[in-house]
């Protein structure tokens, strides 16, 4: 990845699709976007038979009408690739092209990405249509950047032609099948073989080992196909235009760290709930990983963002009203539009693009709503963006060289993810496989760290073992391992320099008992940190229901309600110090979260899926002094800070529909309205208000 773009501001705007609008609506819809403030709009992205109608023949003129009309309104344009759906004639042509699925069945036509991106064939049209769309408009000056794909890696193609690419990297990978047979266990149920022919296709596999290095190469098939169109893309692109792809973190392939290496910026795709599900007081479920809820949910979408390349990002698509089925209507109430903008910016984001325009008239997103509804006519939802523009607007270059604050840092586990959602450690309700364990293990930490208004740095596993431990130490004094479980002796042994070298480090259930092959290690769990951490276990059970716990040191305040979920490592105290205890049950556990010194640093242990008092409770006792509380305020309220040059930036949010009032920490301004506050002034929010101040200093 090259340098962050140098373009100033936050970018904002929608994606445009002239193609999808009646004749005659293109001037009015630039003129409405210019006067709500837009900058910028993406197009072109999914309609590859339209830009070639059959095969050979392309029409690539159409979307210069588009391209004069925004310059001309001083709005720029980030050009897309059309790879991701492919035109019937090329279905028709090629059906080889189709992937697989892991029964042995190709998917069928009438979606998106149905097909096998590794095919040669594929790959053909594919930089066919890339080299005549991007040379077509790549010296055009609105462009400013170009979308590869979209939304990458839907898939988990199971093709022979896949297959035997996977035989190969494995080939490369382990040497020999004698390697290969060792490192995976192939002894157990007779699965040794004698050659590599002999490898059985992944569609009913369920050796954990093959797996895990099945998701591995999946992963640097999506990584390999953003790659191979940057490369493409950069053969005309000019100096000043980046590449990216905008990424939904849910996706099967994706290994978002390894895939943003090719491109110049991050870019992703974050969808929540709006109405209640944006009220920090009103606890909803999830409804799904790509459909985020709640206010500390957004936060982590930034924060996982951020976390791909560790630098400011672009939102390429976001909720304008309701994203869903025509079952699921929930547009914003007033103000929600504004909230979770800046929610997304005070995390990273240097573009705000709205999913999209207008709300389609047809197929399978009719009811995503955009700014402008069915009508066509501009309502509430225009109104509150073009305030939003507005208010950006009038913050100009204000957060240039942004970099949000973090009082933690918490490491992700893409390899952990992948293992747990075949082979998870937590149960359903029903007692069944949680193939979100993964996620609910660690939004537990994050959920508990954000509602008590501590800020998060997450970091990739691989990112975390090249910084050097005092380094690293020193800059983030707090460290949440909340699962890795699939990790190597290098990772552990940094874990415990970080500690060593003077950091607080947290480990969570799971973490040092898999090694990089997700095989059970042939160690006192956890390995290689138990002596660090004063503990150590050999046995773990599921709760069928949460257990109840007490504080067992007076240092540490316990909230009340605070329970135990899901999973209780049976501990076994040697030089820690017990926090929480479990209530007394037949199994014997005690022991819940204990902590003790380790060289300059400390090392804390948490036996357990904490509730979300029990993980209040605990990121009280670890971050006892947050933005939040130099603003004297909680929840609903929340405050999220960074710096801007020599000075700080607070984003306080009032996520109620009550109002409250804040008291400013220090002389600062209000960087939409430009009133200055003194240290110690009282600011009122109104209900479902955002305002974002200039801080004086370090102060925020």
């Amino acid at each position: 990845m090259t340098q962050n773009p140098p373009f100033p501001g936050v970018l904002f705007g929608a994606a445009y699709y002239a193609e999808y609008q009646q004749e005659g609506t293109l001037d009015r819809d630039l003129d409405l976007m210019k006067e709500a403030g837009f900058t910028v709009i993406r197009v072109g992205e999914s309609v590859w038979s339209t830009w070639e109608p059959r095969n050979g023949e392309f029409d690539l003129d159409w979307l210069q009408p588009v391209l004069d009309g925004a310059h001309a309104r001083g709005i720029a344009v980030i050009l897309g690739t059309p790879t991701y759906a492919i035109p019937p004639w090329l279905q028709t042509l090629h059906p080889e092209i189709a992937a697989v699925d892991g029964a042995g069945h190709a998917i069928g036509w009438g979606a998106r990405q149905e097909m096998d991106q590794s095919s040669t064939v594929y790959r053909w049209y594919a930089e066919r249509i890339i080299r005549k769309v991007v040379a077509r408009y790549a010296d055009h000056p609105a462009v400013i950047g170009y979308q590869v794909d979209n939304e990458p890696g839907n898939n988990l193609p199971h093709n022979e032609t896949t297959f035997q690419a996977f035989v190969a990297w494995l080939r490369r990978r382990y040497g020999t099948v004698e390697r290969l047979n060792e490192e995976w266990g192939l002894v157990y149920w007779s699965h040794r073989i004698a050659e590599w022919s002999e490898l059985w296709r992944p569609g009913g596999n369920l050796m954990p080992q093959y797996q895990l290095e099945w998701r591995r190469f999946q992963g640097e098939q999506a990584t390999g196909l953003i790659a191979w169109q940057a490369d493409i893309v950069r053969e005309y692109a000019r100096e000043d235009q980046f590449v990216t792809t905008c990424i939904s973190y849910s996706r099967p392939q994706i290994s978002d760290d390894e895939l943003v290496a090719s491109l110049d910026i991050t870019a992703g795709n974050p969808y929540y709930l709006m109405q209640d599900g944006l009220s920090a007081d009103v606890d909803l479920p999830r409804r799904a990983e790509w459909w985020h809820t709640g206010p500390w949910a957004l936060f982590q979408w930034g924060d996982r963002a951020f976390s791909s390349a560790q630098e400011r990002f672009l939102v390429t698509e976001t909720n304008a009203q309701s994203i869903g089925g025509p079952w699921q209507n929930q547009p914003p109430f007033p103000g929600q539009i504004m909230q979770a903008a800046y929610a997304l910016i005070s995390r990273g984001a240097r573009m705000i693009e709205y999913w999209h325009w207008h709300t389609l008239h047809f197929g399978v997103e009719t009811y995503w709503g955009g700014v402008l509804p069915h009508s066509q006519v501009p309502g509430r939802i225009y109104r509150e963006v073009a305030e939003l523009g507005a208010s950006l607007g009038r913050l100009g270059d204000a957060l240039d060289g942004f970099v949000p604050d973090a009082d933690v840092l918490m490491l992700h586990s893409t390899d952990t993810k992948w293992s747990f959602e075949t082979y998870p450690p937590l149960a359903t309700d029903d007692g069944g496989p949680d193939s979100a364990s993964y996620g609910r293990i660690v939004d537990a930490f994050y959920r508990g760290f954000s509602e008590v208004g501590a800020q998060v740095r997450v970091q990739h596993t691989r990112q975390f073992v090249q910084r050097p431990a005092a380094e690293l130490a020193a800059e983030h004094p707090i460290l949440v391992a909340a699962a890795e479980y699939v990790a190597d002796d290098a990772t552990l042994d940094a874990l415990r320099a970080y500690a060593e070298a003077g950091g607080h480090l947290v480990l969570g259930i799971r973490t040092g008992y898999g090694d990089e092959l997700a095989r059970a290690r042939r160690a006192v769990a956890p390995d290689r940190l138990h002596d660090a951490a004063g503990v150590w276990y050999d046995e773990y059970s599921n709760l069928a229901e949460p257990l109840p716990v007490s504080a067992a040191d007076p240092g540490f305040e316990l909230e009340p309600g605070a329970q135990a979920t899901a999973w209780a490592d049976i501990l076994n105290v040697e030089t820690a110090t017990t926090l929480v205890s479990y209530r007394r049950t037949e199994l014997g556990a005690d022991a819940a979260i204990t902590t003790a010194p380790y060289g300059a640093g400390r090392v804390t242990y948490v036996g357990t899926v904490p509730n979300r008092e029990l993980a209040r409770s605990l990121a009280r006792w670890l971050v006892p002094d947050t933005a939040a509380g130099r603003w004297q305020t909680a929840s609903p309220v929340t405050v999220s800070t960074g710096r801007a040059g020599d000075h700080g930036v607070a984003f306080v949010h009032n996520w109620s529909a009550t109002e409250h009032v804040v008291t400013v920490p220090a002389d600062s301004i209000h960087l939409d309205t430009g009133e200055r506050f003194a240290a110690g002034s009282r600011f009122t929010l109104e209900p479902r208000g955002v305002a974002v101040f200039e801080v004086a200093g370090s102060q925020a």
